[in-house]
């Protein structure tokens, strides 16, 4: 059985499974995780952190990709 928890990306809901890392999530979820930066339940996540980081129910990300120009 696999089990889904449920979490907010950008304000919209999404599930995944519990303790999935965030690099992992990120990309399932079409994201480069080396072009964007990530707010955490309200705190901007450093990317130092991310690989330690596990999605739990009721989780709110907010993920800003990079984007250059001129």
């Amino acid at each position: 059985m696999n089990s889904q928890i449920s979490l907010q990306v950008n304000g919209e809901n999404q599930s995944c499974v519990p303790q999935t890392p965030l690099p992992e999530l990120l990309q399932q979820l079409g994201f480069n995780p080396r072009l964007v930066a990530v707010e955490y339940n309200g705190e901007i996540l450093h990317r130092q952190f991310w690989s330690e980081t596990k999605i739990e129910n009721g989780d709110r990300l907010e993920v800003v990709t990079i984007v250059g120009g001129g």
